[in-house]
């Protein structure tokens, strides 16, 4: 399993609606975690890339109703034994 995490910046808070959907979206296999920083106004998508692409877990969001931004970032979360020793 690899591991991804993809923010997202929306630009208007999500509604009740919204917020119901993207809890569905968490039914969906290969999504892990999702995870809001209303102070940054960001979603946090973490999910399994073996099973999602990027594409589709930007389809899901906007699907879901929430008003995005470009993307931010997309970054490979490490995972427990996936790591790499440091080398010198």
């Amino acid at each position: 399993m690899t591991t991804v995490e993809i923010v997202f910046r929306y630009t208007t808070p999500p509604t009740e609606r919204v917020a119901l959907a993207l809890a569905c979206a968490r039914d969906v296999y290969g999504i892990r975690r999702l995870s809001f920083n209303r102070e940054a106004r960001t979603l946090l998508v973490e999910y399994d890339a073996t099973r999602l692409n990027a594409a589709a877990v930007t389809q899901l969001v906007r699907e879901a109703g929430l008003d995005t931004a470009p993307e931010l970032k997309q970054i490979q979360a490490a995972t427990p034994g996936n790591s790499a020793p440091p080398t010198a």
